[in-house]
């Protein structure tokens, strides 16, 4: 049997696939050429440029402070330089013989009236007083009469005082005398001025009220 040999034409190489695209490249930012600067302006001249150009004094810095409520305070737990902002001072005390003796310097002058010693006077005192009072021996015109002094013997149970008051017409001497109740409490219980003593009924007993 005659067999013809079969040929078989070859293969053609395969296409080599296509390469993907190159992707587009970024553009390039351009620097920017910063603005020129404006140029400096020229310092003022005369004082007012000292005035601009004159260095600043640091203040002091305060004593540093504590935890909080732990600062300086003065007396009654306030701070220091505030003790005295809205405050008064206290009342002046005087001793007990110069009390009455303001006191009865006010209804002597005029300046009180004689009832505003009820309940400081015993005995003649409050009837003396009834006397004495409507002459204003202290009072009239001119300078108001002045307390210039006032000594004092105490005694047990009562004092003997002797006062000195400035008046327009000069210097006039006040004695009184005052005596401690079982109440702790001092009373008036005579005057007398210049060592006159008014002659009233004596009213021994309570004091008034």
């Amino acid at each position: 049997m005659d067999t013809t040999a079969t040929t078989t034409p070859p293969t053609p190489p395969a296409t080599p696939p296509m390469p993907a695209p190159m992707p587009a490249p970024l553009p390039v930012a351009t620097p920017r050429t910063p603005a020129p600067l404006p140029p400096a302006t020229p310092p003022m001249p005369g004082p007012l440029a000292a005035a601009t150009t004159r260095p600043r004094t640091p203040r002091p810095r305060s004593a540093p402070r504590g935890p909080a409520g732990t600062g300086p305070r003065g007396s009654a737990g306030t701070r220091p330089g505030t003790a005295s902002r809205g405050r008064t001072a206290p009342p002046r005390v005087l001793p007990t013989h110069a009390h009455f003796a303001e006191r009865l310097l006010l209804v002597l002058s005029g300046r009180r009236p004689v009832h505003w010693m009820l309940g400081h006077t015993v005995g003649e005192a409050y009837e003396q007083l009834v006397q004495l009072a409507p002459a204003t021996p202290f009072g009239g015109q001119g300078a108001r009469p002045v307390l210039r002094s006032c000594r004092v013997q105490p005694g047990p149970g009562a004092m003997e005082a002797f006062a000195s008051i400035v008046t327009h017409q000069g210097v006039r001497a006040m004695a009184f005398r005052l005596e401690l109740g079982a109440d702790r409490r001092w009373r008036c219980a005579a005057v007398e001025l210049d060592g006159l003593h008014a002659r009233v009924p004596v009213q021994s007993g309570a004091a008034r009220t």
